[in-house]
């Protein structure tokens, strides 16, 4: 499924967050709008909330709880739940690029398998995987403050998941930007025009 990146946005729009439970409620309304074939291109710092919003998009799209990031695995794949919100809906795959320095590495994880019947997201995705689809949002979080030092339980490291904003910056605003590429994202979802 190669396509020619598109460079040039569509639209664009920021959202200001105020905490992690808002950025979980912005990711569950934007997954009840997607659909198989999305591709999402999540880009931020550490503990800019990137696997809290990818959590609330898992709970929008019906899939099985327990979406954690994948940086240990590089990807994994978060069924629909036949019982769930959307029974019958799209997968949700959940990819970590930041260890991938090219869109050869991407090719090689083989995600053209997957891309037409689920809902892909990838971290660390920006210039590594335009190619996969014709169409994109590209989300971008970016904390107030700022910092990268955010130390982030993982079941690998024997802890349970957490949602990834600093505990101590609960209540740190984060601006999400979002920008729309392609014949999919010709216009901006309702939800972002009302959030």
């Amino acid at each position: 499924m190669s396509a020619t990146p598109v460079s040039e946005a569509i639209w664009e729009r920021a959202v200001t967050v105020a905490t992690a439970e808002q950025t979980h409620a912005l990711g569950s309304a934007l997954g009840g709008v997607l659909e198989r074939g999305d591709l999402l291109v999540l880009t931020g710092e550490l503990g800019a909330g990137k696997t809290t919003f990818t959590q609330g998009l898992g709970e929008g799209l019906g899939v099985r709880a327990g979406v954690i990031s994948p940086t240990f695995v590089l990807v994994r794949i978060h069924p629909n739940l036949p019982n769930g919100p959307r029974p019958g809906g799209p997968d949700l795959v959940h990819v970590d690029a930041y260890r991938l320095a090219s869109a050869a590495e991407i090719d090689d994880i083989d995600l053209e398998n997957t891309m037409d019947s689920s809902v892909t997201v990838v971290e660390w995705g920006r210039e590594r995987v335009e190619h996969l689809s014709d169409s994109r949002l590209d989300i971008e979080m970016h904390r107030t403050v700022g910092g990268s030092d955010v130390a982030v339980a993982t079941p690998e490291a024997g802890q349970d998941a957490v949602l990834d904003f600093d505990p101590e910056d609960d209540d740190e605003p984060r601006t999400i930007v979002f920008r729309g590429f392609g014949p999919r994202w010709s216009a901006a979802p309702e939800i972002l025009e009302n959030a």
